[in-house]
């Protein structure tokens, strides 16, 4: 009998064939896995991340020359980089309270004096109704008071007549001294009665008045609670929420006034020297390289920055630089406020040299 085994063929190991693969059974993961991942040397680990921050600056800088390249300046004018910019204005509660209804949100434009939010003046429209009670009680007063000046003036009146009357009488013996002393005694209690009842008159005038007063005081208080857009712009920020209790002074919300727009940029100590306040710019931004914004500067810093003021080499004060701000004219705003985009970044270009026109490429762009 042959010693052969099934499945294999009897021969050297070079001649085995390997069985059919119907009568192997299958042993193989149902999912074949990838190799693990090659890891990088611990020193090689930070390279990458580090030469793809190398290769980004080096391409915006490019980027950033390229386009300045594009405007070849003449003499008599600086540039800078900057980004747009509008005033921030919060909008603040004056009293502590509950906010009961905001009807505006973050990004939406708002005019002047339209109502954003509503606190809750529950307790402030209780203390009015008791202030506006209080003016009535005291209105009462104050017409007792007249009623009683006119009683005290009639007594005033009657004591005089009676007086008159007695002293007519005592020289022809139908009436005693004694007797004229009395109405005398009663013109003067009736005259004193009279000075009372106007004093009285004052005194109900003063507490209707500090009534009255109360009553517009709190009214002014209901309407502070009541916050309005102080300028026209836009929303940026929504800090607090409908039910939230806040203090004197919470914030609400943060808008943006959209007619004080403007772009902060710093120039050298020499071309610093030459701006002066007035002088013409313009502003191109990188989202709009087409469209010149004509500009005024509107403040420069008298400290340089970056640089200790103690400085005293030519060397290093070339290097100081200082702060100029350019603000677009805000008769160009008026009507687009929807189109002041905050935080775009661009070009600032500023006229040193009032005595040059600007090259054609920088010729403001009429409105859009």
């Amino acid at each position: 009998m042959s010693d052969e085994k099934p499945g294999i063929i009897a021969g050297s190991d070079s001649d085995r064939i390997a069985p059919p693969l119907s009568n192997v059974p299958s042993r193989l993961p149902a999912v074949v896995q990838s190799p693990p991942p090659t890891r990088l040397p611990r020193r090689g680990r930070w390279r990458l991340p580090v030469l793809g921050l190398l290769l980004a600056a080096a391409a915006g800088g490019g980027i950033y020359g390229w386009r300045h390249a594009q405007t070849v300046l003449p003499p008599g004018f600086s540039w800078s980089n900057g980004r747009l910019e509008a005033d921030a204005i919060d909008i603040d509660t004056k009293f502590a309270g509950r906010i009961a209804k905001l009807l505006v949100d973050e990004g939406d434009m708002v005019s002047a004096g339209q109502v954003v939010a509503v606190m809750d003046t529950s307790d402030i429209a209780a203390s009015l109704k008791k202030s506006q009670a209080l003016v009535a009680a005291a209105q009462h007063a104050l017409d007792e008071a007249k009623a009683n000046l006119l009683q005290q003036q009639t007594q005033v009146t009657f004591a005089k007549q009676e007086l008159d009357r007695t002293a007519a009488l005592v020289p022809k013996g139908f009436a005693t001294v004694e007797q004229l002393d009395q109405r005398r005694q009663q013109v003067a209690g009736a005259a004193a009665a009279q000075s009372a009842a106007m004093q009285h008159i004052g005194t109900a005038e003063y507490a209707l008045s500090a009534a009255t007063h109360d009553v517009e005081l709190y009214r002014v208080n209901i309407l502070d609670n009541t916050l309005v857009a102080p300028r026209e712009g836009r929303i940026e920020y929504r800090i607090a929420n409908v039910g939230e209790v806040l203090p004197a002074g919470g914030k609400i919300f943060t808008m943006l006034d959209t007619s004080y727009v403007y772009m902060d940029i710093y120039l050298p100590t020499v071309d610093a020297g030459r701006v002066a306040l007035g002088s013409e710019a313009r502003i191109v931004l990188d989202a709009y390289p087409g469209h010149v914004i004509p500009a005024k500067v509107v403040f420069v810093a008298s400290q340089a920055q970056f640089t200790p003021k103690t400085v005293e080499t030519k060397d290093e004060r070339d290097k100081l630089m200082f702060r100029v701000r350019v603000r677009i004219d805000p008769d160009r705003l008026k009507g687009r406020a929807g189109m002041v985009r905050s935080g775009l970044p661009g070009l600032a270009y500023v006229r040193t040299n009032p005595h040059m026109p600007w090259p054609p490429q920088l010729e403001a762009s009429p409105p859009p």
